[in-house]
């Protein structure tokens, strides 16, 4: 079952999130179960929307290499998060890639 993943990290800079980004390149080596990844920043907080196929996916991704590179770049503290089961899914016809 597809799952939605909402994230809020307070303390955590963009570069810190580059950093963690570019250690675990997820976006050249895609995580398997992986569908959609949204993150900005509000204040001093990160937040996150994504989207995978399972909980197990999103799970194996974090103890594998998500918290990993956590670690190396030195983020501390704890994220507030939520993993939802997903009831709709749509992509506008086009939208695609990395920004």
């Amino acid at each position: 079952m597809a799952v939605v993943l909402s994230l809020s990290w307070a303390g955590v800079s963009p570069e810190q999130y580059d950093a963690v980004r570019e250690a675990v390149g997820w976006e050249e080596r895609v995580p398997d179960g992986a569908c959609l990844h949204v993150a900005w920043f509000e204040t001093d907080t990160l937040r996150v929307t994504d989207v995978w196929e399972s909980p197990e996916d999103f799970e194996r991704f974090f103890a594998e290499r998500l918290a990993p590179a956590v670690e190396k770049v030195g983020i501390t503290g704890q994220p507030d998060t939520q993993l939802l089961p997903l009831h709709r899914r749509f992509v506008a016809p086009g939208v695609g890639g990395a920004a």
